[in-house]
């Protein structure tokens, strides 16, 4: 609704817009977050597969395991962000129960291995280590995502995936 200007976003929320469509790169000066890789145009997804720096702990080889190709090692389709809020929980496994557990992933929490995306393996070996401030802002854009419409009759329930 707001990249529609049907609604206006609130100061945190517009920050968190900036940080989702901000390249991270220090030496240019940018502290993006870099979402808008897999996560662009009106449906906040690429309709990609990447390896988004997960731990392998439940065995799930990803794309792999279908392919059969090594280079697909740990690689999920990335999904759209449209109604978010209401998706959870988060990940192919639902190992994330809230999106600031998905933000403090790719803050600080990505691990590193050959087949991890471009976009993800040229931030610090750290992470991001985005501020309290940022996941917060970012985790109210995202949350801006969600369709009124949706909001406004809760009594549906949707089968978990």
């Amino acid at each position: 609704r707001a990249l529609r200007k049907l609604t206006k976003l609130s100061p945190s929320e517009a920050r968190g817009l900036q940080l989702f469509v901000t390249e991270h790169d220090p030496v240019r000066g940018l502290r993006g977050a870099d979402c808008f890789h897999c996560h662009g145009g009106m449906l906040f997804t690429d309709d990609g597969f990447h390896n988004n720096g997960l731990s392998m702990k439940s065995g799930d080889t990803g794309r792999m395991g279908v392919t059969g190709n090594p280079a697909d090692l740990g690689k999920f389709k990335t999904p759209s962000l449209r109604n978010i809020a209401l998706a959870a929980p988060y990940m192919h496994d639902g190992r994330f129960a809230t999106l600031e557990e998905v933000v403090d992933h790719y803050s600080s929490g990505v691990q590193r291995s050959e087949t991890l995306d471009p976009n993800l393996a040229k931030h610090p070996a750290a992470g991001l280590q985005l501020t309290a401030d940022e996941k917060a802002d970012l985790v109210a854009f995202l949350k801006t995502l969600t369709d009124e419409p949706l909001t406004a009759t809760r009594e549906v329930t949707f089968a978990q995936p």
